[in-house]
């Protein structure tokens, strides 16, 4: 298959600056302070595996108007001097005392003032990736400066993708599609877990991924009790279930979904829970459209999943909610999962442009979990599935 080019053209990097600063005009926000991976990533192009140190700390800040502001160890300036950047301040990090934080408030008060409006993200799923006492002193620095939440405006500007996020997204899910349809030529009874992750991680990047960094899984008889645990070393048996749920990287983007696999023979249950899992997510994909709210994809696949709690009136929606995983699904892109929650909470309004996964679990059996997980696209006249669908019946390998 064709790749799509890698990174992006400087225009893609103006719009999206141009729809933050709309959004903090709106707030009278004066600039936006940015500390995550992610997010200084998506508005720059600033990508490096060095977030994984935790050392030293990034800035990037958005001025009301024009290119943003990068405040950064000096280690990172000769690639951040090629990212869709204005200003570039830098400082030699990590410091015994002041690790960069008077020169971000300094430049900060350049761009707002002595008073004003500092936006930063707050809310759920963000985290400000700096010491709390760093954070307490910046505070102090600024203390006539009004620290504002602009979460919910940034996080609607990214989940909706570009034309050319949207091409990323369909690569690198064609790409693991594939690497999961092999899976069956190369399993074996015998196969330890722990090898067959490995095997996994190297098939996929044979295929052409950049990265495996997340992949979890399962195996036992009849089926799998825990989705998230590392693998151990027990070998795959005759009747075995088995899961890999993957979270594969290109050019920045992620794939995100899973498969089951039944070794030569699986009993009705487990082949029961899969049918369940294939129609709840058909129901989920016969609704998905632009303008219904996520909470309706959590109650369409619920009443499939859950019939019975469903049917029990005098049971509330919270206790129905508290006795499964909390969602069955999320969005998707630039980090392996991002809002929207497929929860009967969130009320976010689909759109064209969003990628999202669809993920439904169901117990059964003596404390048994599976889970499936198929990525789409939505646009304005269509659902266009990112991964290779599933077939209803549970994939069984056969003896070879």
């Amino acid at each position: 298959m064709t790749a799509p080019s890698r990174g992006f053209e400087t225009a893609e990097f103006a719009t999206r600056c141009a729809n933050a600063q709309r959004a903090m005009a709106a707030d009278d926000v004066g600039a936006l302070l940015l500390t995550s991976e992610a997010d200084v990533r998506y508005f720059t192009g600033f990508m490096t595996q060095f977030w994984q140190s935790p050392t030293r700390p990034w800035f990037l800040l958005i001025p009301a108007s024009g290119k943003p502001i990068a405040i950064i160890p000096s280690i990172g300036v000769p690639l951040m001097r090629d990212c869709y950047i204005g200003d570039l301040q830098s400082w030699s990090s990590p410091a015994a005392i002041d690790d960069g934080i008077s020169l971000l408030a300094r430049v900060i008060r350049q761009q707002i003032g002595a008073s004003g409006r500092l936006g930063m993200m707050m809310g759920r799923e963000t985290a400000i990736r700096m010491p709390l006492n760093d954070l307490k002193a910046l505070e102090s620095q600024l203390d006539q400066i009004v620290f504002c939440d602009m979460t919910a405006a940034i996080q609607h500007i990214r989940m909706i993708k570009s034309l050319a996020e949207q091409a990323k997204l369909k690569h690198i899910c064609q790409l693991v599609s594939a690497v999961f349809a092999d899976v069956p030529k190369w399993a074996t009874v015998g196969m330890p877990l722990d090898e067959m992750f490995r095997q996994f991680k190297i098939n996929a990047l044979a295929a052409g991924v950049d990265d495996v960094s997340y992949l979890v899984g399962a195996a036992g008889p009849d089926g799998y009790g825990d989705i998230i645990a590392p693998p151990n070393g027990r070998p795959l048996a005759e009747g075995d279930v088995f899961m890999f749920d993957t979270g594969a990287l290109w050019d920045g983007y992620f794939s995100d979904f899973d498969r089951n696999f039944a070794m030569h023979h699986a009993t009705d249950a487990a082949h029961e829970a899969h049918h369940r899992l294939y129609d709840a997510t058909e129901a989920a994909l016969d609704i998905l459209r632009p303008g219904i709210p996520v909470s309706k994809l959590f109650s369409v696949m619920d009443q499939v999943l859950r019939p019975d709690q469903h049917s029990n009136h005098t049971t509330s929606d919270a206790q129905m909610n508290s006795e499964g995983v909390g969602r069955y699904g999320h969005g998707l892109g630039t980090q392996l999962t991002e809002p929207p929650s497929h929860t009967d909470w969130d009320n976010t309004i689909i759109e064209a442009g969003m990628a999202l996964t669809i993920e439904p679990s169901i117990s059964y059996g003596d404390g048994l979990t599976m889970v499936a997980e198929e990525n789409l696209l939505v646009l304005d006249d269509k659902i266009v599935l990112l991964s290779t669908r599933v077939p209803r019946d549970l994939p069984v390998i056969a003896a070879r």
